[in-house]
């Protein structure tokens, strides 16, 4: 499955430069002054795995493909973005095509960079973002509730929707984004929820963003935002966008002695994605021929079948069956031969559901 993440934030938070960091390019003009990015900036970078790395070397394979993820960088929406402020409309639109945000916060101090509402308050600056995504849901279903009225002169059956829609619609007005609706996954829900694609049902990941004096420990601004991602059951991850930056045209090894002297043990763009993983409920598995060694993404849960169908869809449709090796059983043993001798080689059928870090070989037949 493709996977994009729409980078979202006020004006002069770092978003750009995050964008840049993430996917070690210098695709997104950065500036101290609000609305520098105007058309989104997109970015596809593989997804980091040690295993797969290790897999190839194991194997020798010199081909290897990982998964990856569309990284979107939207301009900064500021107070008023649902009424049109800021080029907002456009703005707001771009969001709804993401799968999931990544809600750069201020988590810094420093006089060359303006900050839109003159003082550093990080659960301010999430309150006016999300209080525009809400509006904007809000103007959305309110459109929807009016056609719904009408539509309830032909088809009672929509009634459930209607009052579903509703209760939603209370929700909103009470300031809590859709994605915390105790009765989300009401299927009376469901048709709305795919038509109208409301922006405050995304997943989100908070970013916040430090100066290099704030690590390795973060500091009070990041403590909150912590703390607000919990509340929200969303992801927080810490990360020094500048500092990221300065590690974009490093070797890994180079990186990773930078980053050890900063007191880290992994970079930004690691913890970001392995946040959207957990958010989303993702998983990797491998696959092998005798040219290249590859990743796929798919859902928890996703079962043998489906999975064949993320590689092609000949082998969902003629399924047989999966032998799967995990990834320890692999390293242990050291080959896919030495595994299948030592009897570490699984046969799964359709009913099997794919771990992480599998290696299978699909068996189909049309």
């Amino acid at each position: 499955m493709s996977l994009n993440i729409g980078i979202i934030g006020l004006p002069n938070v770092g978003k750009s430069t995050t964008f840049n960091a993430l996917t070690r390019a210098q695709n997104a003009e950065v500036a101290s002054y609000p609305f520098t990015t105007i058309e989104p900036n997109r970015a596809i970078v593989p997804v980091p795995d040690p295993r797969l790395d290790h897999l190839a070397q194991l194997a020798g394979r010199e081909k290897v493909i990982h998964a990856s993820i569309e990284f979107v960088d939207i301009a900064g929406l500021v107070a008023g973005a649902s009424r049109g402020e800021g080029l907002g409309n456009q703005f707001l639109a771009q969001i709804r095509d993401v799968d999931a945000l990544l809600h750069v916060v201020r988590c810094f101090e420093d006089d060359n960079v303006a900050h839109v509402a003159g003082r550093l308050d990080p659960l301010q600056d999430i309150a006016t973002i999300e209080t525009e995504l809400a509006l904007a849901d809000l103007e959305q279903l309110d459109r929807r509730l009016e056609k719904l009225e009408s539509e309830l002169k032909a088809d009672r059956g929509l009634l459930p929707t209607q009052q579903s829609a509703h209760r939603l619609r209370a929700h909103l007005d009470g300031g809590q984004p859709v994605r915390t609706f105790p009765q989300r996954h009401d299927p009376a829900l469901a048709g709305l929820r795919r038509e109208l694609r409301f922006l405050t049902d995304k997943p989100v990941i908070y970013l916040a963003n430090v100066g290099e004096e704030s690590l390795p420990g973060g500091n009070a601004c990041v403590e909150a935002v912590g703390a607000y991602a919990g509340q929200q059951a969303a992801e927080a991850v810490m990360l020094c966008a500048e500092l990221e930056m300065a590690m974009a045209g490093m070797d890994n090894a180079e990186r990773l002695e930078m980053l050890a002297l900063a007191g880290l043990d992994r970079s930004g763009l690691d913890m970001v994605i392995a946040g959207a993983y957990r958010l989303l409920g993702l998983i990797s598995f491998f696959t092998m021929n005798e040219e290249e060694l590859r990743a796929w993404t798919i859902p928890q849960g996703t079962l043998a079948p489906q999975a064949a169908g993320r590689v092609h869809t000949d082998f969902e449709r003629g399924f047989i069956k999966a032998e799967v090796i995990p990834y320890p059983a692999f390293v242990e043993a050291g080959s896919a031969a030495a595994a299948r001798a030592a009897g570490s080689l699984r046969i799964e059928g359709k009913e099997y559901a794919v771990q992480d870090g599998e290696l299978i070989l699909f068996r189909f037949n049309l």
